[in-house]
């Protein structure tokens, strides 16, 4: 892919996930055991190019699912963006295929494989979306491997991708315009998946001197 097209492809998915409103700031992982940084210049992370030749998708064991209509029901799955019927199913081809269109521009660099255990896909209820919002509380735990040898090269890590859900009047408007919930989470999980595997790199500090 020449280099023109890979700008493009990119800048497609940051476009996207721009339109879906505010992002919540995804998790990276962090050394717990590494020395305190001051306050200082920055400088772009350093991060090896990934060829993502593929995303496999799971859930984490024992998730609980709730259909109640509550402001917020205590469960570990909630999801009303589809007809009742298998959420699992539901949310595994939402992730998918967000996942797939995220990494679309990772095609350079040392051919890997990722792999998303979702352990919170909660979104809002039919009560809270017409009424005074909330947030779309996603989560999922991320494994990055060589392609052909298996080893980790990254991981495995939380990625907290949750961002603001809207409600009353702002929703209904979204809808008419074709920002369903749907839509809105494929764009900011395709946007995450991006910024965490080395598409959109964040800044981190580095030590004065």
């Amino acid at each position: 892919m020449s280099r023109m097209i890979r700008f493009a492809a990119l800048a497609a998915v940051s476009i996207a996930a721009g339109c879906a409103a505010s992002h919540g700031p995804a998790t990276r992982g962090v050394p717990f055991d590494g020395e305190p940084l001051s306050a200082g210049a920055v400088a772009p992370a350093q991060i090896t190019p990934l060829d993502v030749q593929d995303v496999r998708v799971s859930f984490l064991p024992g998730l609980k699912v709730s259909e109640a209509n509550r402001y917020y029901p205590l469960a570990d799955i909630v999801w009303r963006g589809d007809p009742i019927g298998d959420r699992f199913q539901q949310i595994h081809a939402i992730v998918s295929d967000a996942m797939a269109r995220g990494v679309s521009p990772l095609n350079e660099g040392r051919a890997a494989v990722a792999d998303v255990q979702i352990t919170r896909f909660h979104c809002l209820t039919e009560k809270t979306r017409y009424s005074v919002g909330g947030t779309h509380s996603i989560k999922f735990n991320l494994t990055v491997r060589d392609a052909e040898t298996g080893q980790v090269i990254d991981g495995p890590r939380e990625v907290d991708a949750s961002f603001p859900g809207l409600g009353g009047e702002a929703a209904i408007a979204a809808d008419r315009m074709g920002q369903t919930q749907k839509v809105r989470i494929t764009d900011q999980l395709a946007y995450v998946i991006l910024q965490e595997l080395g598409g959109a790199p964040q800044p981190v500090a580095v030590a004065s001197n």
